[in-house]
């Protein structure tokens, strides 16, 4: 069984990249530099900081830098990402707007 699921990460891992968005655990743990701590960082920033709002904002996770996207790069995407609510990642604020009429 444990042949199957690694078989089957890898044929996932051919065909495309892993979502970091949306990834469950084990397909976390299929890119090359993660286990099971690091795994669970991911996991964890996303539910408390809500989704990447692009591949290289996995730096913001604890133990995973340039060097980590640089080499997987090519194996990870970030895909259905609506704006980062909490700010991590995204572009400042415009503070020019005016707010509209009440």
């Amino acid at each position: 069984m444990k042949f199957l699921s690694l078989l089957l990460i890898g044929v996932t891992l051919s065909f495309g990249a892993v979502d970091i968005n949306k990834a469950d655990k084990k397909e976390l743990m299929s890119i090359k530099g993660i286990g099971d701590a690091k795994a669970e960082a991911i996991i964890d920033y996303r539910k408390k900081s809500g989704c990447f709002g692009s591949v290289e904002d996995i730096k913001n996770v604890k133990g995973l830098g340039d060097k980590f996207v640089e080499s997987n790069k090519a194996n990870l995407t970030a895909s259905g990402c609506k704006k980062n609510t909490k700010g991590l990642g995204d572009k400042p604020m415009d503070n020019n707007k005016t707010n509209p009429k009440k």
